[in-house]
Formats: C-alpha cells, structure tokens, sequence
C-alpha cells in the first residue's frame, strides 16, 4: 500500500489590509479575522504535523485554532517588496499590468508570482519525502501557488484561483502526484 501524505492548508483571518485593498505588511488579524478563525475552532487540527508562516497573522490564526504550529519561512506571504502597505489603486498601471500578466514579473522589487510557485513546489516537494497529515496556515497567495503547483497548471492560472480568509484546502499526495480535495 502507498503511503499518502495528506496536507490541510489554511488560509489565516481578515486583517486591515485585506479590507482596505493593501498589499499585506506583518499585521495582525483585525476583530473580524478573530472571529472568522474563532468560528473556524478545532475543525482542521488532527494531524502529525502543524506548521505556520511566519508572519504574525498566521501564528495569531494558528494559536486561535490551538496549535502548536513551528514557524515554516517557505510558508511566507508572497514578498511584495515596495508595494508593501500600498493601496492598489495607487501603483503605476504599467507595473500592475506586467505584474498581472506576467508571472515572471516582479515591478515592485520583490518575489514574482513564479517565484512564489517555485516556492511553493519545493516545499510541497519535501513533505513527500516522509508522508504524514500536515496542517499549514499560510496566507492566500501561497496557496493559490500550492494549488498551481501541486495541479502542474500554467503559472498564469494563480489569478484564477480564488483563496478567501480561513478558507480550508486538503491535498493528498500518493503515487507520485498530488490531489486536490473538495
């Protein structure tokens, strides 16, 4: 029998970013967030293994939840460089564009889109080596890359896939692929 890794990846609360349509900084979540993981409880918590980005909104989410999650940095939140704390209204319309376009883009300084999915990959890669239930709290952007990784879809296809606050994923990974679950 293969063994199967099964990997539950949660997306942390609403902050105040998230609701002013800024990219993100290392905010808490806000009184909203709280609730939404508070309403969440103990549903994703059985597992081998709990990591979390090490952001403070995902260990705030993770220890709402009541895990013991170790701090992961390939868990991070999609690097942002100066765009950080900006409104999106607000940036030049070319290097949105290109950023929105282009996968391989990174206008603002930071990390790409296929950076982040690379990113991603090899850290879904390294959870094959020893299969276990695994439960993540990370932000949208990661695992909108986990999902594009793990599914071998074209790098464009992550503005397509809709990650909401503490929304729930499960992947399993057995015979050398991965599976997403519904």
């Amino acid at each position: 029998m293969t063994e199967v890794a099964r990997l539950t990846l949660l997306s942390h609360g609403m902050t105040d970013a998230m609701a002013e349509g800024r990219f993100p900084a290392d905010e808490p979540l806000n009184a909203i967030g709280r609730r939404q993981v508070e309403a969440m409880g103990g549903a994703a918590c059985s597992a081998q293994r709990w990591l979390c980005g090490p952001e403070q909104r995902t260990r705030q989410t993770a220890k709402l939840l009541g895990l013991q999650a170790e701090s992961e940095p390939r868990l991070a939140d999609l690097d942002c460089g100066r765009w950080r704390g900006e409104v999106l209204a607000a940036l030049p319309p070319g290097e949105l564009e290109a950023w929105l376009a282009q996968p391989g883009a990174a206008p603002h300084g930071g990390e790409s889109i296929a950076d982040l999915i690379s990113r991603a990959s090899q850290w879904l890669e390294s959870l094959t080596a020893k299969p276990l239930r695994t439960v993540a709290v990370t932000h949208p952007a990661l695992i909108r890359a986990a999902i594009v990784a793990a599914l071998d879809i074209a790098p464009a296809s992550f503005w397509r896939v809709d990650v909401e606050p503490v929304t729930r994923v499960v992947l399993h990974f057995r015979g050398g692929r991965w599976t997403l679950r519904l």
